[in-house]
């Protein structure tokens, strides 16, 4: 799998005006000194978005939930309080406790999570998965060009949870089980103001990637009249 030609593809595909997706991954070692972070991580992305690659580790991610859902820390006991009676995300923090318990939330696989857009890395070989920041018409695409080798009912699922969790803890995973799904979020009401009102995430884990990139020409997203119309509209 090479990023250059898949690059080329995906603005092919999606027209010069589709922003690059982001890739994520564990390291030993930072590949960017980063700044701390107080609140939400993906405050962060600003940068990422803008080419400067991020580390972040527990000492420089501010918030408790973004700590715990990357692996770095352990779970808070406030945080199911938190998110209940708090926020007001889940009924009861019996519920938030719930929903943890089932997850089951990996350690992290290094000393440090690194985001970086896709044109500034070398290899898709060591990364947990790609982020895509979309707008309605391109989640569309990268939906259906999930769907299109895939009849699952979880070929692309929309989870309740923290941008974090939507984003590397399901991603992380999926990629140990080597499945299949793929994930929309940012319905998070606390991760929304860092990205624009028309702005979610869609997430392919490197397990679901691996087969994907091989389908991309095949798919809708090449030579049909429908996807043709909503290309020209991505692209004005």
């Amino acid at each position: 799998m090479d990023i250059k030609s898949f690059i080329l593809n995906y603005k092919e595909a999606f027209s010069e005006r589709a922003e690059l997706p982001i890739a994520f991954w564990y390291s030993a070692e930072a590949i960017a000194e980063t700044d701390k972070i107080n609140g939400c991580l993906f405050k962060g992305l600003k940068l990422v978005r803008d080419g400067i690659p991020i580390s972040l580790n527990e000492a420089n991610i501010g918030c408790g939930g973004g700590k715990f859902y990357t692996g770095f820390a352990e779970m808070n006991d406030y945080i199911p309080q938190f998110v209940s009676l708090k926020e007001r995300y889940k009924q009861t923090p019996e519920m938030v406790c719930s929903f943890i318990d089932k997850m089951q939330v990996p350690k992290a696989k290094g000393a440090y999570l690194n985001f970086a857009r896709l044109d500034l890395i070398d290899s898709f070989d060591l990364i947990e998965g790609l982020l895509f920041l979309v707008t309605p018409d391109i989640l569309s695409g990268l939906a259906t060009w999930a769907y299109f080798d895939n009849n699952s009912d979880s070929a692309v699922q929309s989870l309740f949870g923290s941008g974090c969790s939507t984003v590397v803890t399901r991603a992380v995973l999926e990629n140990k089980k080597q499945g299949r799904s793929t994930f929309i979020g940012f319905f998070d009401p606390s991760v929304r103001p860092y990205f624009e009102e028309n702005i979610l995430s869609f997430v392919i884990p490197f397990s679901r990637f691996k087969e994907m990139y091989h389908t991309m020409r095949q798919s809708c997203l090449f030579d049909t009249h429908a996807w043709s119309k909503i290309r020209d509209r991505i692209q004005t």
